[in-house]
């Protein structure tokens, strides 16, 4: 089971980050992988709210649907979930200095045949953890 996790400093304080993080459609400007990510239904934004996520990783395409499923003023978590993976994001934020510091952890479980690639999936997540790092880093700096 392939974990991927980066910590990183941003300017902005925890609950503007946590704000902005909580609603998972933006994942469209921080994640490299999403090409598009929709929310589902509407009223606010609070456990058990979903997204329709479309990503395209090593030129694959796949559709998750992810679920809030952990909302503090500390962190946001995350479940997706198709009939190949179940990935759980998490994402922890405590005032660092004047800003916050960022910890992002996927966890990713391959199904069925899949299993079996899992060493490969580490290697390849790993390399879009670096490029979420740096896309997210500039993002979140950019909300203040």
């Amino acid at each position: 089971m392939p974990t991927v996790s980066r910590t990183f400093h941003v300017h902005p304080a925890p609950d503007v980050v946590i704000d902005y993080l909580k609603d998972f459609s933006h994942a469209e400007e921080w994640d490299p992988g999403t090409e598009s990510c929709t929310r589902e239904g509407a009223g606010p934004i609070e456990v058990g709210t979903t997204f329709h996520n479309v990503s395209k990783i090593a030129g694959i395409e796949t559709e998750l649907t992810y679920e809030l499923t952990k909302l503090t003023g500390g962190s946001v978590e995350f479940k997706g979930e198709n009939d190949s993976a179940t990935t759980v994001d998490t994402i922890t934020v405590v005032a660092s200095g004047a800003g916050s510091e960022v910890t992002y952890e996927a966890v990713i479980e391959a199904k069925g045949a899949g299993k079996i690639a899992e060493p490969i999936m580490k290697l390849l997540f790993e390399r879009i953890g670096t490029k979420t790092e740096e896309q997210m880093t500039e993002v979140l700096n950019g909300l203040v």
